[in-house]
């Protein structure tokens, strides 16, 4: 007997608003590139270019080489990572939170932003995400069967969502509001005085506050990331979470957690342990190893000076070539807006056709704004995750762009 997937064609139509296709699209673009011989310099992914520290790695590979190590892992997490991630909070921002019940393990970061709108959420309630944003905080109302209301961060703005501007409406039927700071594709930051009236105005409206944190250790210039947590009586109405991908050049790993008011915890804890077993035991050995490290003053796991050296050069470089952009306090991406000369004011799709020529004629590859959300047709992310030699012939190749495309 033959069968058909004619009706549907096997695919259900949510996968069409999960926003990774231009990641698909740039790999083809890449893809194409090499084979016209060019060498290409990826700076489109945000995955870190250096490994985690040598003892760090060290203690992943004894954990692996124990014969006990490879059963199940309790899918909230082990009692040793959940200790360690809360002294660590406690240590970092100075919250403290309970491990047993405001604290659960991830498979990284995406993995608990992809299933907490499908824990906290029936299908048709309404979350408010960010405009541009990471693409799994829209995909993941996708998957749930949320609707999505879209805060715009404007350059006017310096990119601070205007809580003022949410609708008394709009909070009222919200389940929940995602807001990251600093955050990707924009370092946006904010301090604690906005986070406070975040708080405040969730609490009135019994909208639960999700934070994304997962760039707490990557700030600039003297600037050090906070937690929403830190907000007094935050713990009522707000969730954060924290990865090792970019913290601890861990992002193979897939580890982090999230952790907060215990109902959103238990929700989440609840929906994983039907879905996965949760985090290799190693993995979550070495994850708790690095947060020791951290926390005995390890200077040398520190990811930002690496980061914020890389930006200064590379902007640097890039002004040299007659393009000015703004150097971002934080994380490592680059939020470029497209060069004046480039493309017609207005003109849909004019991040996409920029990011494929800069691609296909010089092989450099970045990611176009709108991947991120329609705010974002004017810019690219560039994500600063190649060696500094690197980025400077990135910047030339740039210069020689633009200057013949003007």
């Amino acid at each position: 007997m033959t069968y058909s997937s004619s009706k549907r064609g096997w695919r259900s139509d949510k996968l069409s608003h999960l926003g990774s296709s231009i990641f698909s699209e740039v790999s083809e673009w890449k893809a194409e590139a090499r084979r016209s011989g060019i060498e290409v310099i990826d700076l489109g992914i945000g995955s870190p270019d250096q490994a985690p520290a040598l003892e760090i790695r060290q203690a992943l590979s004894d954990a692996v080489l124990r014969e006990n190590s490879y059963s199940y892992p309790a899918s909230k997490g082990s009692g040793l990572f959940r200790k360690q991630a809360a002294a660590w909070m406690k240590w970092r921002f100075d919250v403290e939170v309970d491990d047993e019940e405001e604290l659960v393990a991830l498979m990284g970061s995406q993995d608990g932003l992809a299933h907490l709108a499908l824990s906290i959420c029936n299908p048709g309630d309404l979350a408010i995400v960010p405009d541009p944003g990471y693409p799994i905080y829209s995909g993941s109302l996708a998957i749930a069967g949320v609707k999505a209301w879209h805060v715009p961060l404007l350059e006017q703005n310096d990119f601070l969502p205007d809580l003022d501007s949410i609708p008394d409406e709009i909070w009222q039927q919200a389940v929940f509001i995602l807001l990251s700071f600093p955050g990707n594709p924009i370092a946006v930051t904010a301090d604690l005085a906005y986070m406070e009236k975040l708080i405040a105005l969730a609490g009135k409206w019994e909208v639960l506050v999700i934070h994304d944190l997962a760039y707490s250790e990557m700030g600039f210039d003297g600037y050090r990331p906070l937690s929403i947590l830190q907000v007094p009586g935050a713990l009522e109405t707000a969730v954060e979470f924290h990865s090792f991908s970019k913290s601890f050049n861990m992002a193979g790993c897939r580890v982090g957690f999230m952790t907060g008011n215990r109902q959103a915890v238990g929700a989440l804890r609840e929906l994983k342990s039907n879905v996965d077993y949760g985090v290799f035991n190693p993995v979550q050995e070495a994850a708790a190893f690095a947060l020791e490290l951290a926390m005995a003053g390890g200077d040398k796991l520190e990811v930002a000076p690496l980061y914020e050296h890389r930006r200064d050069v590379f902007i640097e470089a890039l002004s040299l070539e007659g393009w000015s952009v703004a150097k971002p306090k934080a994380t490592m991406f680059v939020w470029a807006r497209l060069p004046e000369a480039w493309g017609t004011p207005g003109e849909v799709g004019r991040s996409r056709r920029f990011a494929q020529e800069l691609l296909l004629k010089t092989g450099v590859a970045v990611i176009p704004g709108d991947a991120f959300g329609s705010q974002g047709e004017r810019f690219v992310r560039i994500a600063l995750v190649e060696e500094e030699k690197r980025l400077l012939e990135a910047a030339r190749r740039i210069g020689e762009f633009l200057r013949r495309n003007r």
